[in-house]
């Protein structure tokens, strides 16, 4: 890149020309992600002369320029431009192979060419009457306009792909260089126009490991009460993109120090009141953030390229929130959290149902919060393998996340109380994986199907049948896996004592 293509973000950039080192290190950055970017996307230019040839501009702009320095680039590309929306729709034609335009009414197009997905946007001037969850969109005519009125100022960079030249009037590669996550307008006046910015707030804190300015975290105190404006449906997705994220623990801590977690997730910091019953921490909370760092690490160690792992992760931060409403202080100063697992996963459910999280996602969580103390007093070495087989039957696909939840539960400080209960787990999990080879346990069903139920015991399809065919399991549950002969003898002798007299066969 010659010097003279890199000085065109002059007028734009707000760190001024110095000899001071920082501001060396973000001419420098800029100057690599505009080198980068044009090294990885040729397709930008190609669209960009495009538009250029029309008398119009087009921006790389936001995540896309972020990403890249960062070294986070996915290979999509955002764009922003002064065309109106039919106009890029027209541009988009003949260039693109395919076009969506199921945002339009918000100014956006998306197009596919060459492998390379982009999303234009037209210049924004949004408007917030800060009452209602929608801003009313207004199409702007600026580059400069269009960057005061996004997030956060990592957010608000761009890049002309022709030129070469960085738009940065808000030091957002100074921040982003710093590790610092800050506002292009006040914050106040961001927050006030959209609430939503102070999860995303901390959803950035979660991806990226970044810090909050000071001012965005007392912006985000005095105004988390704001947060209700917003729908569950956008909360969700915002607190989904944080647990998942690379650093979940900064993110959930800045929820609830900044008192959002208040309106988002209250249960989390109700836990900060509440003493573990074997004082291994100074909270359940704290415990439960330990938790979650433990969960994913599992998740990481079994597979270190996969998709983060939100049920497991949802299920670790909530596995405990029913310890408040269960506390019982008992004779000789300890304290009991009884039943916490049947609470809890009420507590879960309603909580996930109320940020309208999928039923799978419901259920598969709050399942696992039930389940998480199952494993407890295993160890002492009464466990029938029934009572294996009844472990693996309630966990059914949760099987391997409910491992990982377990021994990510155990976090006593006692090192030697630690390794025993991992040595318990890991004999737990041997003998799961014994009885599986020998039974099947994967497919644990009676030893005799509805079919044969109706014609050993003469009856018609109906309730009955199902009550024969769970009786039948919960045999197979206990005793393994039944000759024929014995299981019709079974299904006889039951059926008698709910007065039916099988007939002859």
């Amino acid at each position: 890149m010659s010097p003279s293509v890199f000085d065109a973000a002059g007028s734009h950039d707000s760190a001024a020309r110095t000899d001071d080192p920082e501001v060396t290190a973000v001419r420098t950055a800029q100057h690599n992600v505009v080198r980068e970017l044009s090294r990885l996307v040729p397709t930008a230019r190609e669209l960009a002369e495009r538009f250029a040839a029309e008398g119009l501009s087009l921006y790389i702009v936001g995540g896309s320029v972020r990403d890249v320095l960062l070294g986070r680039f996915g290979g999509d590309l955002d764009f922003t431009t002064d065309a109106r929306p039919e106009r890029v729709r027209e541009l988009l034609d003949g260039w693109a192979e395919t076009i969506w335009d199921t945002g339009i009414e918000f100014g956006t197009l998306g197009a596919y060419r060459h492998g390379v997905t982009v999303e234009i946007t037209t210049f924004r001037a949004d408007t917030y009457d800060r009452t209602s969850r929608n801003p009313e969109v207004v199409f702007g005519d600026s580059i400069t306009g269009d960057l005061l009125r996004r997030d956060f100022t990592v957010n608000a960079m761009a890049v002309e792909p022709i030129s070469g030249e960085f738009v940065d009037p808000h030091g957002g590669m100074r921040d982003a260089v710093q590790q610092r996550l800050d506002t292009p307008a006040p914050p106040e006046e961001s927050f006030a126009d959209d609430p939503l910015r102070m999860l995303r707030a901390a959803r950035f804190t979660a991806q990226l490991g970044f810090e909050p300015a000071e001012r965005v975290l007392d912006a985000m105190r005095r105004m988390a009460a704001e947060i209700e404006r917003i729908t569950p449906e956008r909360i969700q997705t915002e607190l989904s993109k944080l647990l998942c994220g690379g650093y979940p623990r900064r993110g959930i801590e800045l929820l609830v120090d900044t008192g959002l977690a208040e309106y988002v997730l209250p249960e989390l910091p109700a836990m900060r009141l509440e003493i573990d019953e074997h004082h291994q921490h100074k909270d359940v909370y704290y415990h439960s953030l330990v938790v979650l760092e433990q969960a994913i690490d599992l998740e990481r160690a079994e597979d270190p390229d996969g998709e983060p792992d939100l049920v497991l992760r949802l299920a670790a931060l909530l596995h405990d929130i029913g310890k408040p409403a269960t506390r019982r202080f008992e004779p000789g100063g300890g304290v009991s959290f009884h039943h916490h697992e049947v609470v809890g996963a009420k507590m879960a459910r309603k909580r996930l149902r109320a940020l309208r999280y999928s039923k799978e996602v419901v259920s598969d969580v709050s399942d696992l919060v039930y389940l998480h103390l199952r494993f407890h007093g295993y160890g002492e070495g009464n466990w029938t393998d029934s009572a294996v087989r009844r472990y693996v039957n309630d966990a059914g696909h949760l099987l391997r996340r409910l491992h990982k939840l377990v021994r990510a539960d155990c976090t006593t400080r006692n090192k030697r109380k630690a390794r025993a209960l991992q040595r318990s787990y890991d004999d737990l999990e041997a003998r799961i994986q014994r009885i599986a080879e020998e039974e099947d346990l994967a497919r644990v069903r009676p030893d005799l199907d509805g079919n044969e139920i109706i014609r050993l015991l003469g009856i018609s399809p109906g309730p009955l049948v199902g009550q024969a065919w769970r009786h039948l399991k919960e045999v197979r549950l206990d005793q393994g896996p039944l000759e024929r002969d014995d299981a019709i003898a079974e299904l006889r002798r039951w059926a008698r004592e709910q007065g039916i007299e099988p007939p002859e066969q």
